[in-house]
């Protein structure tokens, strides 16, 4: 539930991004806040927050902090992780119409109806998903934790995984376990296809192919490393190759060529029939909707009680399955 959408209008009066920045400093200390922001927001945002990270780096961050406010610049299913972990605090969002489209693939209802199909089947639910489906499940994941946190359980036992079935096919197919996989999938990542990523291999042949698990199998079957946002930021740096095809949302490029500032990191192209490969939602997150969401106290994240504390006990296996 959002409170106050209509506050993320921008203001009348232009400020320039230095004096933005002065004062989301100043309202940080004013009101004890926390800012939130994924690898994937604007490079500006990036470096305003606090703690930039992966979706497990900043559930943890929200889970465990000393804030009275938490601001979040990622999309709403992030900043309604972090209000289910922290009901007392006030949480806010810069633009709270900044959705997933993958989460809102699993819709509560159909889900129930796909689960109730294999009723002694445990639910592992990948963090881009609703409140309401984390409360339909057993286990959250994220990517960084997924493969650690299905290994823990019975081969005995029937997964169902959701709702990013790339994600959950590329984990299947590792450790060579059947899931039962939702078919929703990432927008950004669906559209990488393995015609266009050859084609860029061919032009760049010593450049290292990096892809996200929720890229298509024809792509990963050519990367030369998969893993999540933080493993493919991690492998730059440790990776002697000294130029990366990277085959995932190009916000994470930023903080790549920060921390190696002499290798070259090129995005993967998108394939041409299929609409987007950059995450327009995240980039919805600007200095601007951020400074009037913190000096407004809105649009605040509200939930209701009874979801999240259903929700809440997905979110917290997870955390308890996958310490830091």
């Amino acid at each position: 539930m959002i409170r106050d959408l209509a506050s993320t209008s921008a203001s009348t009066t232009a400020l320039s991004h230095d004096e933005l920045f002065r004062k989301i400093n100043a309202l940080k200390k004013e009101m004890n806040a926390l800012v939130l922001a994924h690898y994937y927001t604007v490079p500006e945002i990036q470096q305003v927050a606090d703690i930039v990270g992966d979706s497990l780096a900043l559930a943890r961050a929200a889970e465990k902090n000393d804030a009275d406010v938490i601001v979040f610049a990622g999309v709403y299913f992030m900043a309604e992780t972090a209000k289910i972990l922290n009901p007392a605090k006030l949480v806010l969002m810069p633009d709270a119409r900044a959705g997933c489209p993958l989460a809102d693939s699993c819709p509560a209802e159909e889900f129930r109806k796909f689960k109730a199909q294999y009723p002694g089947a445990i639910v592992i639910t990948y963090i881009n998903s609703t409140a309401e489906i984390k409360a339909l499940s057993d286990i959250t994941c994220t990517s960084s934790n997924a493969e650690q946190i299905i290994r823990q359980i019975p081969e005995s036992q029937q997964i169902i995984f959701a709702p990013d079935k790339n994600l959950g096919g590329y984990i299947a197919r590792k450790l060579k376990r059947e899931m039962i996989l939702w078919q929703g999938y990432c927008y950004v990542h669906e559209a990488f296809s393995e015609r266009y990523i050859l084609k860029i291999c061919g032009e760049h042949p010593d450049a290292e192919l990096i892809a996200h698990p929720e890229c298509r199998e024809e792509v990963l079957r050519h990367a030369a490393f998969i893993g999540s946002t933080k493993a493919l930021l991690e492998h730059t740096v440790s990776s002697s190759a000294q130029q990366f095809i990277v085959a995932t949302e190009p916000g994470i490029l930023y903080e790549m060529q920060k921390r190696s500032p002499r290798k070259t990191f090129i995005p993967a192209p998108k394939d041409p029939d299929i609409p987007h490969s950059v995450c327009t939602q995240m980039k919805q997150n600007t200095l601007e909707k951020l400074y009037q969401c913190m000096l407004k106290r809105k649009p605040e994240i509200v939930i209701n009680e009874t979801l999240r504390l259903a929700s809440l006990g997905s979110i917290r296996r997870m955390l308890e399955m996958s310490p830091a």
